[in-house]
């Protein structure tokens, strides 16, 4: 699977980023908004396709529209730490 033609989109109404593969959801990532912070509290994937990169395509398609339009981040999910730690070129966005 190319994740490379997947779409990160935000749903601000459900406080959530949805990725899509091939014109299916798979994968959400929830977030808190307090002015220019977003607090991502949970991500998830579609199971069957665990371990096809999909969780890393949505954090950073999210992180990406969260640079683009200056907001902060708050990593309080695991996974979104993680991912952050991996990917330094990221790490300018966190604060505490």
């Amino acid at each position: 699977m190319d994740v490379h033609s997947s779409e990160v989109v935000d749903v601000p109404d459900e406080q959530h980023y949805v990725l899509h593969v091939d014109g299916r959801e798979s994968g959400l990532a929830a977030y808190t908004m307090d002015g220019s912070t977003m607090t991502f509290t949970h991500t998830e994937t579609d199971p069957e396709r665990q371990g096809q990169g999909l969780g890393g395509a949505l954090v950073q398609g999210a992180l990406d529209d969260a640079r683009s339009r200056g907001f902060g981040v708050v990593p309080q999910c695991p996974f979104v730490a993680h991912w952050i730690s991996e990917h330094p070129a990221y790490a300018d966005l966190v604060r505490s």
